[in-house]
């Protein structure tokens, strides 16, 4: 295989990483939506939790970026 092609196939499944970190924030919320229209009084708690894990599965999809740029443009 052509080193080239390679680098590209190489930045491509890094940003499986950042697919997967969408998929999990529609998820996530969409749990989150269900959960507080069952049961209101329980969101507010639920609230620290969610933003949280927000960030977290923000973080994770934002390193697959940088990995696949660094694939990209490092070497």
């Amino acid at each position: 295989m052509d080193p080239l092609a390679a680098k590209y196939v190489g930045a491509g499944l890094a940003m499986l990483g950042m697919i997967g970190a969408g998929i999990g924030l529609g998820t996530m919320f969409g749990q989150y939506l269900n959960g507080a229209l069952r049961n209101p009084s329980a969101s507010a708690g639920e609230r620290p939790m969610l933003f949280l894990g927000m960030a977290l599965t923000e973080a994770l999809g934002i390193f697959a970026f940088v990995v696949a740029l660094l694939i990209l443009f490092a070497a």
